[in-house]
């Protein structure tokens, strides 16, 4: 379980039936070594699954490292696009399936049509 979030609580997971002793919990510090600590984990042919909580916190490591309020447009969904290419390799080489648990968002503006979008771009839609 990749905790992105920070937000993993152990006893309501157990409450809801959650196998806490073999469960891996990993709350990694940026998006990049999110990605990095799950392909390590694809590779490693140990683990059936990965559920990653959640794409909107998988924050670049620039974004978390610059100033606030600094402009880093694209970089979320440019991440996530490099990931997919790179993990899709590693899960067709074993049995693992991966879970990418992501968030709606409202687009501002949008008068026609649904305004709810993703974040991540466009890359986890395929």
């Amino acid at each position: 379980f990749i905790d992105a979030e920070h937000a993993f609580d152990r006893y309501y997971a157990e409450k809801l039936g959650v196998d806490i002793e073999n469960l891996i919990i990993s709350q990694p510090d940026n998006g990049e070594q999110a990605l990095e600590i799950t392909d390590n984990l694809i590779r490693s042919g140990a683990i059936d699954i990965i559920i990653i909580d959640s794409v909107a916190a998988l924050t670049p490591k620039s974004e978390i490292e610059g100033e606030m309020g600094d402009s880093k447009m694209g970089l979320h969904a440019r991440l996530m696009s490099q990931a997919l290419r790179k993990l899709t390799g590693s899960i067709s080489k074993t049995k693992c399936t991966v879970i990418f648990i992501n968030q709606l968002r409202e687009k501002i503006g949008v008068m026609f049509g649904n305004p709810e979008t993703t974040t991540g771009g466009n890359a986890l839609k395929f």
